[in-house]
């Protein structure tokens, strides 16, 4: 490899010339290569993903013009030392996640409470819970409410419920971007 030190033509170049040489800067020194050839096919989970960054780039663009999300990301970009626009992006990319679905507080009555922890990397938006018997007619649902952190949602039963042995609970959760997951709890 050729070495050249003090070059006044290169120090500091970077960027490409035409379709045959890359110039970039390493460590203060000026490399320049030959322009790497793009990849000859992508798999199908490469597409995908691709698909997935192109939409979380849409989301956060229109998150930072709008000013209650930009605001949340922008106090969450303050801590982690990063801009809103890339909180948004990871916001998008990873999905909020229910950690335990606590029923030991149903027993079937009005009033009976479920508890649901959530996570997520900006703010659950919603928690969706829904009560239906074993042969699957839904009895009831509604909307948890939260605490004070966001992270315990908290849905309070309103009708009685005769048949609730061997049916379930399904919970579904939302993030800001819209991100939602679903998961089901049996009732024995």
């Amino acid at each position: 490899m050729a070495k050249q030190k003090g070059n006044v033509v290169t120090h500091g170049l970077s960027g490409k010339i035409g379709d045959l040489l890359v110039f970039r800067q390493v460590d203060g020194k000026t490399v320049i290569s030959k322009v790497p050839e793009p990849p000859k096919k992508v798999s199908e989970k490469q597409a995908e993903q691709r698909r997935r960054f192109r939409q979380a780039v849409i989301y956060a663009r229109s998150a930072v013009e709008s000013p209650e999300t930009k605001e949340i990301y922008g106090k969450m970009a303050a801590k982690k030392g990063k801009t809103p626009f890339i909180v948004a992006v990871a916001d998008f990319l990873h999905v909020p996640e229910i950690r335990h679905i606590d029923l030991s507080n149903y027993s079937g009555q009005a009033g009976d409470t479920i508890r649901i922890e959530v996570e997520d990397d900006a703010m659950v938006k919603y928690v969706h819970v829904g009560i239906i018997t074993a042969e699957g007619t839904l009895i009831e649902e509604g909307q948890a409410t939260p605490d004070i952190s966001g992270y315990i949602w908290t849905y309070a039963a309103e009708q009685d419920n005769d048949r609730f042995n061997y049916g379930k609970i399904v919970v579904s959760i939302s993030d800001l971007p819209g991100n939602v997951v679903e998961e089901s709890e049996e009732l024995i």
